[in-house]
């Protein structure tokens, strides 16, 4: 979890739309009602007060016009809509494509399972949802990323092929995922550092340098990969901001970046070939849109809220700590799906930002939600403990099913059931029609990566068991490591 520092808040920028002063950045964007005054970025903070050191990159204005040919093919793809993007099955991803889905229309789960084996992989008490075991295109690897900062490969039996310890374990470790493609995975630390690595031996390809993504503390997003390129968010600290980068894939070299963002962003960006749009939120409590692939920018939405526990905002008051946004953000009918802090799950227009409808649980609300495109059936879970089945569409629920415990995780639709990790230590199965429980299997820590079904198994990972952690009068402590799981059908 970021958190905001008091240099933060002195920031001047209180508007997301206004005239751009960052290094990277030369345009001006059009004037939106409320947010006339002007926008200073990370960069252009720092550089006024005479930081070194800070990359100044081609900004989007250089863009305009350029053409990704994985996203034309993608647009042009009259295929269903289930189907994930890129339209690559040497490519697999966090959330299962570029639209940030989490559905798998050709899985069915089984009516009972059992544990077929676990492994030990997270020790740190960080808040956040653990990384999501990543099975290869082929199913014949999972990488499963901790946050020890040692990454392993195993087989789908459990066996490790390999294990490679990172420069993320002097920080806290791995929180994304890894973007696979090929024999070839991406993924970020909480050192600041994007990783490639050799999925069949386990060396390191390249890693950036800290000056490579301008002094960034952490990258908890999962990279989205297309043609040659991957975006993804880094996070930053004095003042807390965040960035939303283009890396060449081949060489870890940054091509693009817009530093806009305020707050330390964890979400992975979704993007959407049909609409033209790239999409993310951030701790500000804002989702940021660009135009897809000029990378224009596009929009900004400020969810609701009435600021943090002590009633903060930031940047004048026009960013609410309260209303923050953790959770990726799926694209879907032309329209983002997100949750936020104050308490509701959005549904907004892909080509203006504007709200369509917005659900309430009162609670916060920080989980990646699935979404079933052949129904137009969104998935959500959050603090209030329940996972809603809520229509695409008009936002009506159509059934709420108590978890025991908080959803923070990942959300995964199958043909016939809705897969959720609790609090409650339980990874949970529901029927998608009703969201009556089919089974829940219980485990050591809170389950918050997201499941992931392939070949007959489901994987998932739980952070580790500690005592006294919520408690500031008494000491944490560490009681064990929180582990990767396998389940299978238990015939």
């Amino acid at each position: 979890m970021g958190f905001f520092s008091s240099a933060h808040r002195r920031r001047t920028r209180t508007g997301v739309n206004g005239p751009n002063t960052g290094s990277d950045r030369s345009r001006v964007e059009p004037e939106r009602p409320g947010t006339e005054l002007e926008e200073i970025s990370r960069r252009g903070l720092l550089a006024g007060v005479g930081a070194v050191g800070s990359l100044s990159l081609v900004g989007s204005s250089a863009r305009v016009g350029r053409t990704i040919p994985g996203c034309e093919r993608a647009a042009a793809d009259a295929g269903p809509e289930h189907v994930p993007r890129p339209v690559d099955d040497d490519v697999t991803m966090f959330r299962r494509g570029l639209r940030r889905y989490g559905y798998y229309p050709d899985v069915t789960v089984p009516d009972e399972v059992r544990v077929d084996w676990s492994t030990p992989v997270n020790r740190i008490g960080h808040t956040a949802a653990k990384s999501t075991p990543r099975p290869t295109s082929d199913g014949e690897t999972i990488l499963v990323a901790a946050d020890t900062g040692v990454i392993r490969a195993l087989t789908p039996e459990g066996n490790e092929r390999w294990r490679l310890e990172t420069g993320a374990s002097r920080s806290l470790g791995f929180h994304g995922t890894p973007a696979i493609v090929g024999d070839v995975a991406y993924v970020g630390g909480y050192d600041g550092v994007l990783y490639a690595i050799d999925v069949e031996s386990g060396e390191l390809i390249w890693r950036t340098g800290i000056r490579e993504f301008d002094g960034a503390i952490a990258i908890g997003s999962s990279p989205a990969y297309i043609d040659g390129r991957l975006y993804l968010l880094a996070e930053y600290s004095d003042p807390a901001s965040g960035a939303l980068w283009e890396i060449d894939a081949e060489t870890g070299t940054p091509t693009w970046s817009d530093d806009r963002i305020w707050g330390m962003p964890h979400p992975s960006p979704a993007i959407d070939c049909d609409a033209g749009r790239l999409v993310t939120g951030s701790n500000d409590g804002v989702v940021y849109c660009w135009e897809f692939p000029s990378l224009e920018f596009a929009w900004s939405f400020q969810a609701g809220g009435e600021g943090g526990p002590d009633g903060e905002s930031m940047a004048g008051g026009r960013f609410n700590l309260g209303a923050e946004i953790k959770g990726t953000t799926p694209v879907y009918d032309g329209a983002a799906f997100v949750g936020s802090w104050d308490g509701r799950f959005y549904r907004l227009d892909l080509a203006d930002g504007s709200e369509e409808w917005s659900f309430e649980t009162g609670q916060v609300i920080m989980s990646n939600p699935a979404i079933d495109p052949d129904e137009g059936v969104v998935y959500v879970g959050g603090d209030d403990r329940h996972v809603h089945a809520l229509d695409a569409e008009t936002g009506d629920e159509l059934w709420s099913t108590n978890v025991r415990g908080h959803v923070i995780g990942s959300l995964t639709a199958t043909a016939d059931a809705v897969l959720v990790g609790s609090y409650d230590t339980h990874l949970y199965a529901l029927e998608k029609e009703t969201g009556s429980r089919r089974w829940r299997v219980e485990n050591r820590g809170h389950v918050t990566s997201g499941p992931i079904p392939r070949g007959g198994r489901i994987y998932y990972a739980e952070r580790g068991v500690f005592s006294n952690f919520w408690d500031d009068s008494e000491e944490t402590v560490f009681e064990e490591p929180g582990h990767a799981y396998c389940l299978v059908a238990d015939d």
